[in-house]
């Protein structure tokens, strides 16, 4: 079947899952955003998306911007995550995840797809991920199909980054994999729900020098001799195939030659900053190399008078396009047999 099955985009940031998949032959209806530089970022990458720029709690009725065969949503993960404040539920940025169960009741897509970091699956005891999965079964009849994959094992992209991802498909309530341990194992790798299959691991053959460049970059992501850290930096950092990371108060050497988990607050200040020696000197990485490391195309790119710290910000923020894209084309085979 050749049909081009639409999708519905909440919280798009500056649209990677949009780009997934687009790539994966889905055509992108709608998509909505909040933060206005993540806005023009997307416009000026995406100027055919019809992206709304408005409060997800303001859309009062979601049918009104229309109807798409799948609803995608990397809702806010600060909630959720080791470095915020543990509140889950309770803070009201994981309410989001209400809003996108809002959109699926009301829309009644046929699959939805969620993204999430890894320490959703873990959060507060499990209690969390098991209030998403009885609204996504029981309040919304959908399947719940949670796994966790690593871009240097599902993306070919040389960049550490563990995220949880959950798919599902309409009035298939009763497929649910709710042992995130056993969906990681690759234990259910062919499920019921018209044989959706989560991605099998893929060889890596990139490596960080094809996300770097090496010339000579703009001054202000060098660390120069006056700079408080330089000295500590000029006697930790001694590789050029290596991407390390200030934390805090130390460097830290990535010696499995991957790139880590690049972060929201990486071009804030001191911390989880990746950093690297290129033949001009010492300095972070760019917000164009941080793209590539997500695994971006070359002609993605910010607008020029984007802020850097904005930048890194929406990089930090985004998925690893080529592991969504993955995910992207296991669903359109499942709709595909529907």
């Amino acid at each position: 079947m050749n049909k081009e099955y639409t999708v519905g985009s909440m919280f798009a940031g500056i649209g990677g899952i949009c780009l997934a998949f687009k790539k994966a032959g889905f055509k992108i209806r709608w998509a909505n955003e909040i933060d206005k530089n993540a806005c023009i970022t997307y416009r000026k990458n995406h100027p055919d998306n019809g992206l709304i720029e408005e409060d997800v709690h303001n859309i009062q009725n979601p049918l009104d911007i229309g109807y798409v065969d799948v609803i995608t949503a990397g809702f806010p993960c600060q909630a959720f995550s080791l470095a915020g404040y543990r509140n889950g539920f309770k803070d009201p940025r994981g309410n989001l995840f209400f809003e996108t169960a809002r959109f699926i009741e009301s829309i009644k897509p046929e699959a939805f797809f969620l993204e999430n970091v890894k320490n959703l699956a873990g959060h507060d005891k499990g209690k969390t991920l098991k209030i998403i999965k009885d609204t996504i079964i029981k309040e919304l009849g959908y399947s719940f199909i949670p796994f966790i994959l690593n871009s240097k094992d599902f993306g070919n992209t040389p960049q550490t980054r563990e995220r949880i991802y959950i798919v599902g498909f309409k009035n298939e309530a009763y497929v649910s994999y709710y042992n995130i341990e056993d969906a990681d194992k690759r234990k259910y790798s062919n499920t019921r729900t018209y044989n959706f299959k989560i991605p099998d691991p893929i060889p890596l053959t990139k490596n960080i020098t094809d996300c770097i460049n090496y010339n000579k970059q703009d001054k202000r992501f060098y660390y120069l001799c006056d700079h408080m850290y330089y000295n500590i930096l000029k006697t930790e950092m001694t590789k050029k195939d290596t991407v390390y990371q200030w934390r805090r108060v130390y460097v830290r050497e990535n010696k499995s030659n991957l790139c880590p988990t690049l972060t929201a607050n990486m071009g804030t200040g001191g911390h989880n900053v990746p950093l690297i020696i290129d033949d001009y000197g010492i300095r972070k990485l760019t917000p164009k190399e941080c793209l590539n490391f997500q695994g971006f195309p070359d002609n993605f790119n910010f607008p020029d008078d984007m802020a850097i710290s904005h930048c890194y910000k929406q990089a930090g923020n985004s998925v690893v396009v080529p592991v969504v894209e993955r995910i992207a084309e296991n669903i359109k085979k499942v709709l595909d047999i529907k």
